[in-house]
């Protein structure tokens, strides 16, 4: 199947617009987007899934009961100011604000989605999202994506917006999104924020299930810090204005959807761990000839999320003792007598360790590997036909500086 890149992010398919400003939520910078709304022209099949977090924010706790229904017109999204651990009132502001993006769309509240990101605890200023709501109204355009993208950043660096277009059922279809995530990144539904939309057609329960099954293979295996946020949420809209036939069964069609939605999901979920907070580096851990999937997904999260590992290609320090640890306490089932580890990157390629036993190799080349941007962790299991990647970043003394006054 082959899938074109396109521009547009979470506008690119037909029949979605959106709105960003300035509302004051939290920044006092008037030139910090805060508040984004994206509204379909028609009703959209609708999906999710949410942090695992004990302490599932507001917006979260009303998204499910949304999600659940499987129907919804679009999502009013800010950032600044989280909305957790807020209780009943946090609740009651998280539906205020769905209506007032139901109020713009025509539509009952119970069919808008409410995300929010930032600091937990206090609550969000309503009448600031009340006074916003006229230029929300009148600032929705198909052109208004990319400040959708600005306006749901924390901690980010660069907005993070990815599209396509593919063939389904005779029809041209297109799938576009955005995310946000900095910090507080170990998923374990998804991460963060991100949202993808589609004119595709298709069933509630199938984009439920494509959703998931994406989920598993891009948001669910990124690492920045080892935290899982209390406001993860990746949600996808799904308007059928493409016209193609409905997918309704799990057919070739479904089978070209998923993998659509799973291109999107990777490229959202790499651009989140390479903006990691502070990192100088990228990396990309692959396992390869595992026993199971789950196995060689338990070795490449271990090795991604080990802080010793980061550490060490921080200091761009050939240290492959560290990835071997991580792997043998992932609780993934192998043989350590028969893995072999290779770094690479643009600058070539070492292998420092094979059939279970470190070798003797060029440090000077290795440093080199290491000095690039971009940097590929390969661990041969040589223990079967399973297979996975996890994406992360390295730990830098400036995570510790963005972390030290977050709520400054």
């Amino acid at each position: 199947m082959t899938f074109l890149t396109v521009s547009g992010g979470v506008t690119a398919a037909a029949g979605f617009k959106a709105a960003a400003l300035h509302a004051g939520i939290k920044y006092s910078d008037a030139d910090k987007l805060d508040l984004a709304l994206v509204l379909s022209d028609q009703p959209a099949a609708a999906a999710g899934v949410y942090t695992l977090n004990q302490y599932a924010a507001a917006p979260v706790q009303w998204c499910r009961q949304v999600t659940a229904e499987g129907l919804a017109y679009g999502f009013i999204v800010n950032s600044g100011i989280a909305n957790t651990v807020t209780g009943a009132e946090g609740l009651s502001r998280a539906k205020a604000m769905a209506q007032v993006a139901a109020d713009i769309a025509g539509c009952p509240a119970e069919q808008i989605l409410v995300c929010s990101t930032g600091v937990i605890g206090p609550q969000i200023p309503m009448e600031k999202v009340w006074s916003a709501a006229p230029a929300l109204r009148e600032g929705l355009s198909k052109e208004a994506g990319g400040k959708a993208a600005l306006a749901i950043m924390t901690t980010d660096t660069v907005a993070k917006e990815a599209a396509i277009t593919f063939t389904l059922g005779g029809k041209s279809v297109t799938l576009g999104g955005m995310a946000k995530g900095s910090g507080m990144i170990m998923p374990n539904m998804a991460t963060m924020l991100a949202f993808i939309t589609t004119d595709a057609a298709i069933a509630p329960a199938l984009l439920q299930k494509a959703l998931r099954q994406a989920t598993d293979v891009s948001f669910n295996m990124i690492c920045v810090d080892g935290d899982t946020s209390t406001n993860d949420s990746f949600i996808v809209l799904a308007n059928g204005m493409a016209g193609n036939p409905l997918i309704e069964e799990e057919n070739e069609d479904y089978q070209t959807f998923a993998a659509a939605l799973t291109e999107v999901a990777i490229s959202l979920a790499k651009k989140i761990a390479a903006d990691g907070e502070g990192a100088s580096h990228f990396l990309e851990v692959r396992v390869l000839q595992g026993r199971t999937w789950q196995d060689a997904k338990k070795i490449a999260k271990a090795v991604v999320a080990s802080n010793l590992v980061k550490a060490a290609f921080f200091g761009q320090d050939a240290n492959w003792g560290r990835i071997a640890c991580a792997a043998g306490y992932s609780g993934a089932d192998f043989d350590p007598e028969k893995v072999d580890i290779t770094l690479s990157s643009a600058a070539g390629a070492e292998t420092v360790m094979r059939a279970g036993t470190g070798l003797l190799f060029d440090e000077a080349a290795a440093a080199k590997i290491l000095a690039e941007k971009e940097i590929t962790v390969t661990i041969d299991l040589h223990d079967g036909e399973a297979e996975t990647t996890a994406w992360g970043c390295d730990l830098t003394y400036d995570y510790v500086k963005i972390n030290g006054d977050y709520r400054s």
